[in-house]
């Protein structure tokens, strides 16, 4: 007799009879091996036994067709690099249509038993694949839908939408990255619920370094500001640079990431204008499986975004949030809801109030020349990276979901390994 069991975090579950696993494809208009986000799902699945594969685009055309990563099949769909470049500028309905095509023919292709939709671009695909083979469809919202994509015309702005409710009244299930996206989803799409999975990283022990500091070839007392991520244009590093004027003697604002060329040229160009660039460093990103150490030898992480740039901005929840709480970093970050909360409610860093360049300056000095206060932040960081933000507690509620979605459906329960106790 097969069991169906229930899900406990503190002891792990039955096993049931070992027949072939439910198979979930997953679809991303990017490069999986390069989203954390998606390949920790994925592993999440294929340790609670599911067989999971990714379709996703491949702009470099130098991996196989075909290839596992750690038990996941990745299939890529080669899009020339002239696509991801300028995919919502000139000729942008035809490039839509022509990926949008080809996923959803590699889709169907694909023998799943539940489709994952990785952001609102790779919804309409893994729609048109879940509708065909009638088959349960999950919409993973990794930042708020329609809020960043710009269209000429208004009436297209507002058909998108109302087909997007449409969409997410199909899926079985929808899951985002922070509160106040999930509550604006509800509101603005019609959903009945949305489940909370944040970008959080599996817990490590990650001891103190001095990687900047070296790198740079930074003398011991320079005190490091630290912004990690990607290197964009509604990230308010401008902001960041100008404030480097106000910064005190032996401060340092590091900017790690990969980025457009263009910005990194017009941020380079305008930490030479302001004549900081003896205060503004900005180094390309390391391997993801080294970010930790590099990060763990700042002394504050960056949150400096503006927060009325977006309602998407407002309500994000960044990655780097919690990889600074890993790192043992207090945080500095602008008025963002969920980001405010976390701050408060831990007491893991402050809140700037104003993106003014002396202000966001005044606010790191103060921030860094308060020792004892630092040294407290770092500990309650380090305390909420061990007890409360890590992926091997996180990943239960992406767990929970599938399983109700099995059960929703009446899908014979085939799972080989079910067993999602965790040890730190």
């Amino acid at each position: 007799m097969k069991t169906v069991p229930t899900l406990n975090a503190s002891t792990a579950r039955e096993t049931t009879t070992p027949l072939l696993p439910i198979k979930v494809c997953m679809h991303v208009l990017g490069c999986a091996r390069s989203d954390n986000r998606v390949l920790r799902e994925a592993k999440a699945l294929v340790t609670d036994g599911f067989a999971v594969s990714i379709v996703d685009i491949d702009s470099k055309g130098i991996y196989p067709f075909e290839e596992d990563i750690q038990g996941i099949c990745v299939k890529h769909i080669l899009m020339p690099r002239s696509f991801m470049k300028t995919r919502f500028k000139k000729r942008a309905l035809f490039r839509a249509a022509n990926v949008f095509i080809r996923s959803t023919f590699h889709l169907l292709q694909s023998s799943a038993d539940i489709y994952h939709a990785h952001d609102v671009t790779a919804l309409p695909a893994c729609y048109t694949a879940a509708m065909i083979r009638r088959k349960p469809l999950v919409f993973d919202a990794h930042e708020l839908p329609l809020s960043e994509i710009r269209v000429r015309w208004d009436w297209l702005s507002k058909l998108s939408e109302r087909l997007l409710i449409g969409l997410v009244r199909r899926c079985s299930g929808i899951i985002t990255v922070s509160s106040p996206i999930a509550q604006e989803i509800c509101n603005r799409f019609h959903a009945s619920k949305v489940s909370l999975i944040r970008n959080i990283p599996p817990y490590q022990v990650i001891p103190k370094s001095d990687q900047l500091r070296q790198h740079l070839g930074l003398r011991q007392e320079v005190r490091i500001a630290l912004y990690q991520g990607y290197i964009q244009s509604n990230r308010g590093l401008d902001k960041l640079i100008r404030s480097a004027a106000f910064l005190e003697q032996d401060i340092a604002i590091v900017m790690m990431g990969n980025g457009v060329d263009s910005t990194l040229t017009e941020l380079k160009a305008l930490a030479i204008k302001e004549t900081v660039t003896d205060r503004i460093k900005i180094i390309p990103a390391v391997p993801y499986t080294q970010l930790l150490e590099w990060t763990a030898s700042a002394d504050i992480g960056l949150i400096i975004y503006e927060p009325l740039k977006s309602l998407n901005v407002q309500m994000c929840l960044p990655n780097k949030l919690f990889e600074y709480l890993m790192a043992g970093l207090p945080i500095l970050a602008t008025q963002l809801e969920a980001v405010s909360e976390v701050l408060s409610v831990y007491d893991v860093g402050r809140i700037v109030s104003s993106l003014a360049p002396a202000e966001v300056g005044a606010a790191i000095n103060t921030m860094l020349k308060d020792r004892d206060a630092l040294a407290r932040m770092s500990r309650n960081a380090l305390e909420v990276a061990q007890h409360e933000f890590y992926w091997e507690k996180e990943q239960l509620q992406l767990i929970r979901l599938y399983h109700d979605i099995l059960a929703s459906h009446n899908l014979e329960y085939r799972q080989v390994k079910l067993d999602t106790s965790f040890e730190k």
